[in-house]
């Protein structure tokens, strides 16, 4: 095929409109910030893979200590400092934290849980993060979504009443806010209808199973709610 016959088999590009879309594509690039990892965390990727690797788990405090006690030799402290930041406050990290997951000591042992406080910032963080970030760059699941789901998680499983909650976790954004207000809204329903299938089932003299067939429902969802109410009856 020759240059000339090349030619005009290509389609003709008006070049104003390709330069809009080149300008385009430059705004969106520029648009997503490009972060320098600190050389140090493929340090502690290496010396502790199940912390730091291609997945996290949440730390425990006080493991800045730890780690100079364990690898003072090899870690320059300001350094150290400097990396662990920017690990916490990178939003894989952060998404971490939101998963309920328990804090892990060196040995990537579970060895307290994550303050619902904390918990709580790092899904509000999470959800303004993912909120604004192209859909090529969120979760399955749609943010607004994820972020209730979890505040609900995160208030049944704290064991706190709605204004001991609140208390801890102020919050000044009015979108998150307002997400808040629906979790606190959305526990207050599941507690009292929690409650009122616990009333049944106790009344019931039957096995978990009889009664969830007795209901229509199933075994799991039944076991999970009356599991609920009785941590809240405890709490109570």
């Amino acid at each position: 095929m020759t240059e000339a016959s090349q030619g005009a088999s290509a389609p003709i590009s008006d070049p104003p409109a390709r330069r809009r879309r080149e300008h385009r594509k430059r705004g969106s690039e520029a648009s997503v910030p490009v972060r320098h990892r600190h050389p140090m965390l493929e340090q502690l990727a290496a010396l502790h893979p199940q912390l730091f690797g291609a997945r996290c788990l949440p730390l425990k405090l006080g493991i800045y200590e730890d780690l100079l006690a364990r690898h003072g030799d090899a870690l320059a402290p300001d350094e150290l400092k400097i990396a662990l930041g920017q690990h916490a406050r990178s939003t894989r990290y952060l998404d971490c934290i939101a998963s309920g997951l328990a804090r892990h000591d060196l040995d990537g042992q579970p060895v307290e849980p994550v303050a619902p406080e904390h918990r709580h910032h790092a899904i509000l963080e999470v959800f303004r993060r993912r909120q604004g970030a192209p859909n090529a760059l969120r979760n399955r699941m749609d943010p607004r979504e994820r972020a209730l789901r979890r505040l609900v998680e995160t208030i049944e499983a704290s064991g706190l009443s709605h204004a001991e909650y609140l208390a801890r976790t102020p919050t000044r954004d009015t979108a998150c806010a307002v997400l808040v207000e629906e979790a606190l809204l959305e526990t207050g329903r599941r507690a009292a209808q929690g409650e009122a299938l616990l009333r049944a089932f106790e009344a019931s003299g039957k096995r978990e199973e009889e009664f969830a067939e007795m209901y229509g429902r199933p075994a799991a969802e039944v076991h999970a709610t009356l599991e609920r109410a009785r941590r809240a009856k405890a709490f109570s």
